[in-house]
């Protein structure tokens, strides 16, 4: 007879699977053709949007934050161990072409990214403390036709944003950052514990004006010293980036499996390639996942285009600029494929990245993964802490037990630090999964009225030039 902790695996496996994966994938292209490209063609104005003056005031329009502290607190979500670990595992797992399938992911991902994010503004509604609550089972409630497909596609994403919180969104971050510090650092699991949940109920009490004034300083800085840092490994294996790039393009393309020089042990196909690329590319920029669109319901705007323009290059920041830098200091290190001597087994997850910075930044190296593990995971916490929130006000129908939730989401943190509890991660991450569903069926729907808003902001866009 089978455990649960399998069976739950297996699920896990499952709904992570090519059809989840065709359907995040297939919705991005549908809403990036639906809304003839223009997701794509105003990339560039929309990041010289996201980092002008205007974007960090709350000047234009109506909601809690600024534009760019919106798009920081979900970025603080979004960039965490996925961009270190999560590379490093689809590498190993994929190949190196997984890298390519992360970056075509990515592409379709900012159409998706944009469509949740614009609905969540548009019908977000203002709670009784005068706070901004939307999300994307306010837009299934409000937006569907059909009611009562709404509120139950509503309420299911909102059970399921609640779960995904207290694990993916917590638990397996406080774990990563107390395993990281104590084997690089020698600090117990509890003391790191400790620290993590103090920082979080300091922090997180003050609901979301106090993370996104965190995020909006932390968020930038470790993703400039992580990027730096990356930059700097690759320089000094510069006379390995043309093969490594070479062997990327060749893996994620290749029918047979293939290897090289530069990738040791490991040989994978096409097919594998795409499947964990675009899993662990997904995972990363939860394009599609509709959590970014809840505290993208937060901002100060004018129009709802407007944000989700701002709130899209999340995607390209996490997958195209984190991401890539991870995977090309690993592809241009020549780790890939090798065997750690302290384990004897093929270099997995962070102690390939460890190993790739290591090769320049010796033992250093190390400490700067740790360092950026430590805080693109505790980043995640206090952002999706918000997620959870808002997905719990929806539920039991008031703000008033929000204190109570942050409480309990910082008092979780502790026990992942210091707990294994693989069901748990594999359950929460199931809840990920499905949190995706009611919110791609609800853009599918809706995919008339997204493309019809965009067409319209463009003749804005083009004055503002």
């Amino acid at each position: 007879m089978l455990k649960i902790s399998n069976i739950v695996s297996q699920i896990d496996s499952f709904v992570w699977g090519p059809v989840m994966l065709v359907l995040l994938v297939g919705t991005g292209v549908l809403l990036t053709v639906r809304c003839n490209f223009l997701t794509w063609r105003n990339l560039p104005w929309a990041l010289k949007k996201t980092l002008s003056k205007e974007a960090r005031t709350k000047s234009r329009g109506t909601g809690d934050v600024s534009p760019f502290s919106a798009l920081t607190t979900a970025l603080a979500a979004t960039i965490g161990t996925g961009n270190i670990v999560g590379v490093a595992t689809a590498m190993v797992s994929g190949g190196a072409g997984a890298l390519v399938w992360m970056w075509i992911s990515a592409c379709f991902g900012l159409s998706s990214k944009f469509s949740e994010c614009m609905l969540a503004i548009k019908y977000r509604e203002v709670n009784e403390k005068g706070e901004m609550s939307g999300g994307p089972m306010y837009t299934m409630k409000k937006g569907l036709k059909n009611k009562k497909l709404g509120a139950v596609l509503g309420w299911l994403f909102a059970l399921f944003a609640v779960i995904a919180s207290f694990g993916i969104g917590n638990m397996t971050q406080g774990n990563s950052i107390a395993t990281s510090v104590h084997a690089t650092f020698g600090v117990s699991v509890t003391m790191v514990g400790v620290v993590i949940t103090v920082l979080a109920l300091l922090i997180i009490i003050g609901g979301i004006k106090t993370i996104s004034k965190v995020s909006s300083v932390v968020v930038p800085v470790m993703a400039i010293f992580y990027v730096a840092a990356g930059i700097i490994v690759i320089l000094g294996n510069i006379h390995n980036l043309p093969a490594g790039i070479a062997m990327i393009f060749k893996m994620a393309f290749s029918v047979k499996a293939v290897g090289g020089a530069l990738c040791g042990n490991i040989v994978a196909s096409m097919m594998n390639a795409a499947r964990y690329g675009v899993a662990r590319g997904c995972f990363s920029n939860e394009a599609g996942m509709g959590s970014a669109a809840i505290t993208a319901a937060a901002a100060t705007t004018d129009n709802p285009v407007r944000q989700a323009y701002i709130n899209m290059t999340g995607t390209f920041w996490d997958t195209i600029v984190v991401c890539t830098i991870t995977g090309l200091a690993i592809a241009s290190s020549g780790v890939l494929g090798q065997i750690d001597p302290a384990t004897g087994q093929l270099y997995v997850g962070s102690a390939l990245t460890i190993a790739a910075f290591s090769t320049v930044l010796g033992k250093v190296g190390g400490y700067l993964v740790t360092i950026g593990i430590t805080l693109f995971a505790f980043s995640t916490i206090l952002g999706w802490e918000y997620h959870g929130e808002k997905a719990f006000e929806y539920l039991v129908g008031t703000h008033k037990l929000n204190m109570v939730y942050r409480i309990i989401f910082s008092l979780v943190a502790y026990v992942g630090a210091t707990q294994t509890l693989e069901l748990v991660w594999n359950f929460s991450d199931i809840a990920n999964a499905l949190m995706a569903i009611p919110n791609l069926i609800c853009m599918i729907l809706l995919s008339g009225e997204i493309a019809k808003d965009v067409k319209a902001f463009q003749k804005i866009i083009d004055r503002e030039r």
